[in-house]
């Protein structure tokens, strides 16, 4: 959240030339405030709510909502502006339609949309919101990414790394996204950077993987692993499920704190065919002994993953 409001701050920077001042409290000066946070945190949206500036029922219990309202007299400010979401990633689409209303597109930066210059900013009075998204996962698939995308990443910042994702991530944000499968071609997102996890945890971002790469894990991190442990490179389940289930618990374990969707199943190795054979038996064996993995690993239900 708060890079996020970091990022708010400098939109208004862009757009009327002055910063505004980032505060912790509210402060014994009578000036007007934009105020952001998120429901059931012990921040001043809970006071506003205890003192009934706020309607609970427009966040408790939502999933990913944001409300934007002005608000008189409160604690001894006269008026302001809040920004409350249901939960982080509530708050964060609040803070980025503000910025979109201002006047920043979501792609100023990927597609270099110019910010117009304002003298003066109004806002409306009233309450806004989107309400709830229909969809619970919304996201992009970094698809066939070399050698264009892959070439102008490795010149930009020194590869498809977390300097690279914090933009792609602040963009899916600012869309209201949630989600996405990252660059898979000779990658592997978690072990390329160890930063990589880290910020899309940080960021809001759940993490996917593309539809031929199960249980949190890139083909590329096969290759490594078997390379790493010295192991045999046999990508099939009837020859070499031991080592194929050492391998997925892995996948599992490392990104057992983060927020994702883990694909189940097997195809063969890079997206080809599993074998000269329809196998529908051994497949069913390999989605029930990875929900094994995953409960094993996660301590819940697999339909809990």
């Amino acid at each position: 959240i708060l890079r996020a409001i970091n990022n708010l701050q400098s939109d208004f920077q862009k757009v009327t030339g002055s910063l505004p001042n980032l505060l912790n409290q509210i402060p014994a000066s009578q000036s007007r405030l934009i105020i952001i946070g998120t429901v059931g945190t012990n921040s001043i949206i809970d006071e506003l709510i205890k003192k009934k500036k706020i309607n609970e029922n427009e966040l408790k219990g939502k999933r990913e909502k944001y409300i934007i309202q002005n608000i008189k007299d409160f604690n001894g400010v006269s008026e302001m502006i809040v920004i409350a979401g249901s939960d982080k990633r509530g708050t964060i689409y609040g803070i980025y339609e503000f910025s979109k209303q201002i006047g920043i597109s979501p792609w100023y930066y990927w597609a270099d949309v110019p910010v117009k210059q304002k003298e003066s900013l109004y806002f409306k009075k009233g309450i806004y919101t989107d309400g709830e998204p229909a969809v619970e996962y919304r996201g992009i698939f970094l698809n066939d990414e070399e050698p264009s995308l892959g070439s102008w990443a490795r010149a930009t910042f020194g590869g498809i790394n977390s300097k690279f994702y914090e933009k792609v991530f602040e963009l899916i944000l600012r869309l209201k996204g949630n989600y996405i499968w990252p660059a898979i071609w000779g990658k592997a997102f978690y072990d390329d950077d160890p930063e990589n996890g880290v910020l899309a945890d940080e960021m809001g971002i759940v993490m996917g993987t593309s539809h031929h790469e199960p249980m949190a894990l890139a083909q590329t991190d096969w290759h490594r692993y078997i390379k790493k442990n010295n192991l045999p490179n046999i990508w099939d389940y009837a020859k070499n499920s031991d080592v194929l289930q050492q391998f997925w618990k892995s996948g599992i374990e490392r990104s057992k704190n983060w927020e994702k969707l883990v694909t189940v199943g097997m195809r063969g190795d890079g997206d080809e065919a599993m074998g000269d054979k329809t196998n529908i038996l051994l497949l069913e064996k390999i989605v029930k002994d990875q929900r094994k993995i995953i409960e094993k690993v996660t301590g819940k239900k697999a339909e809990k993953t």
